[in-house]
């Protein structure tokens, strides 16, 4: 199989990953000991939700443009909706943190990452 993330990026099992990165990685925050956050299979850091492959499938707007657009958003969407954020200062939608930029934005300078990515056009 030729899994390539960029045709998924930001559908709704995305948003519900990285709402969970999000959180554990606050969670982990709360302490001072720095952790260690390990990702086999890392994807790239940005994804671009104009470019042609987020285009041909047009998961996104089943997942993060649902939220984007969404005006009453639990405070736990916080933390995750801030590095989107971020990443997209004018307000329009477009670019979306893959799990490394997500993971590189939340934590510290004392935490530690190990991302891994096997496609080659991708790693």
């Amino acid at each position: 199989m030729n899994y390539r993330h960029a045709f998924h990026a930001g559908n709704h099992a995305d948003v519900f990953k990285h709402l969970v990165l999000s959180r554990i990685f606050a969670l982990l925050s709360r302490k001072e000991a720095p952790f260690a956050y390990l990702d086999s299979h890392a994807g790239v850091g940005l994804y671009d939700l104009a470019g042609d492959q987020a285009s041909r499938t047009g998961e996104w707007l089943q997942g993060i443009e649902r939220i984007w657009r969404a005006e009453d958003r639990p405070a736990l969407l916080d933390d995750y909706l801030g590095v989107v954020r971020a990443l997209n200062p004018d307000g329009a939608l477009r670019y979306y943190p893959g799990s490394p930029e997500l993971a590189r934005l939340l934590s510290r300078e004392q935490d530690r990452l190990q991302l891994n990515e096997k496609h080659p056009e991708d790693g």
